[in-house]
């Protein structure tokens, strides 16, 4: 009755046997293992996505390989649905399991929002990348969210130098903030949303083209003019501790992109102070 365990005790154990190289590995892990998560959103309800997982440990010098199987095992240990709370209870489990002193947890799935049109009201859905990133340190835990949030945005330049028209593009502005207290996700991407040029929408009629297209020309912004403009709201919100934001122009003029990026801590302010 006891022979399979006798089998697999008689197995050697190669990931746990010792390594003289005297090199440690910051991140060893699993990449991009599909799992089904549940959200839940603003208005009561939840949704059911599908996320992909990153989950890493550090592996001290004197290990030749970390347990390869035992990140597959904390994500079944969940069933088939993993929650925020769940999630925060991963990364410690994770570290735990694999006698590891960090460990680092991406989660990244689909996220929905039904948006009205600016002037027929016709519903649709608008989808964003959504990513829950945790990590843990010397016992020490910090927790991120990140969104993409793809927008329209018009050039200055060439509205001002064109006798008519202005060349505009599709842009993703993506924003990586730690928080204090609890933020929607809807929240962080109207945020987002309202100092593009103009928003995006799943669906519009000829009326809401006709606005969307004149706000965009009302409303020209640089990738800078995002950045900036997204860092002054995140410094008016007392929840957000610190946050990075990204502007990504996919020019339509250019064969290439124009960018920027901006990083901010303001607990590292407050502690300056």
């Amino acid at each position: 009755m006891n022979r399979p365990e006798k089998i697999v005790s008689e197995i050697p154990d190669i990931q746990s046997s010792k390594d003289t190289r005297h090199i440690p590995i910051d991140k060893v892990g699993i990449k991009d293992i599909r799992h089904p998560i549940v959200i839940k959103d603003r208005n009561g309800g939840e949704q059911h996505s599908v996320a992909r997982f990153n989950m890493y440990v550090n592996l001290p010098h004197n290990f030749k390989g970390t347990h390869m199987s035992r990140f597959v095992e904390i994500l079944n240990q969940y069933e088939y649905e993993i929650t925020v709370k769940s999630f925060k209870n991963m990364i410690v489990e994770m570290t735990r399991l694999l006698n590891a002193e960090s460990g680092h947890i991406e989660m990244t799935f689909p996220y929905f929002i039904t948006k009205s049109a600016p002037v027929s009201g016709v519903k649709s859905l608008m989808d964003y990348e959504v990513s829950f990133i945790g990590q843990t340190e010397n016992g020490k835990s910090t927790a991120l969210v990140k969104i993409v949030v793809p927008v329209t945005s018009l050039c200055p330049c060439s509205k001002n130098i064109s006798d008519y028209g202005a060349h505009n593009q599709r842009s993703h502005i993506t924003a990586c903030v730690r928080t204090r207290d609890f933020v929607w996700i809807e929240e962080l991407i109207e945020t987002v949303e309202k100092v593009a040029s103009c928003e995006l929408y799943g669906l519009l009629k000829r009326p809401d083209e006709k606005y969307v297209t004149e706000r965009a020309y009302d409303n020209p912004k640089f990738v800078e003019d995002m950045v900036r403009d997204v860092a002054i709201e995140f410094n008016k919100d007392d929840r957000i501790a610190a946050y990075t934001v990204e502007s990504e122009n996919f020019e339509s003029i250019h064969n290439h992109s124009a960018y920027a990026m901006l990083t901010h801590d303001k607990d590292a302010d407050s502690r300056s102070n």
